[in-house]
C-alpha cells in the first residue's frame, strides 16, 4: 500500500453555505490527513490552468467563473488510495444524483454548483496539487500511531 497525496477544494458554495468544517470533518474522520490547506481566492489564469482539459467544452468559461467568484478552502490530503477514497466521498458531479451519504448526495442539488472539487485520477492530482502548493507548505507526514490506528499496519507506515 502506498500514500497518495489528493487535491480537494472546497468551492465558493461550500465556503458561502458555511459548510467547511462539515465536510473536512467528514474527510479527517475517514482516515485522512490533511497535509496542506488554506483558504484563498483562485485567480482568473490559475483556473483556466486547471481546467484546461475542458478548455474546448460550451462550459469552460462557466467553470473558471465560478471557481473564481469567491473565496475557496484548497486542501492537499493524503492517505492510502486518497484519490479514489475522497472520490467515493464525494459522490456524482450531480448532487441531486449522488448517493445519500457522500457529500455532494448530503448537501447538494446542482450540478454546476457542487461544493468540492476532487482530483480524478494519481497523475491530475500531481498536476493540480503544483498549481497550488509548493513543496514547503506541507506539514510533516503523520507518525506511526496515526498509521496504527488508521491501517491494518503493526508499525510504521505505508510505503
Amino acid at each position: 500500500m502506498e500514500l497518495e497525496r489528493t487535491l480537494v477544494i472546497l468551492k465558493p458554495d461550500a465556503v458561502a453555505r458555511r459548510r467547511i468544517g462539515r465536510i473536512v470533518a467528514r474527510l479527517e474522520d475517514k482516515g485522512l490527513r490533511i497535509a496542506a490547506m488554506r483558504l484563498t481566492d483562485i485567480d482568473v489564469a490559475t483556473a483556466e490552468k486547471h481546467y484546461a482539459e475542458h478548455k474546448a467544452k460550451p462550459f469552460f468559461g462557466q467553470l473558471t467563473a465560478f471557481i473564481t467568484s469567491g473565496p475557496v478552502v484548497l486542501m492537499a490530503l493524503e492517505g492510502v488510495d486518497a484519490v479514489a477514497v475522497v472520490r467515493k466521498l464525494v459522490g456524482a458531479t450531480l448532487g441531486r444524483a449522488a448517493e445519500p451519504g457522500s457529500i455532494r448526495g448530503d448537501f447538494g442539488m446542482s450540478q454546476a454548483f457542487n461544493l468540492i472539487h476532487a482530483s480524478d485520477s494519481p497523475a491530475s492530482a500531481e498536476r493540480e496539487l503544483s498549481l497550488y502548493f509548493r513543496p514547503g507548505d506541507y506539514i510533516r507526514g503523520a507518525g506511526e500511531a496515526e498509521y496504527r490506528w488508521n491501517y491494518e499496519f503493526a508499525g510504521g507506515k505505508p510505503n
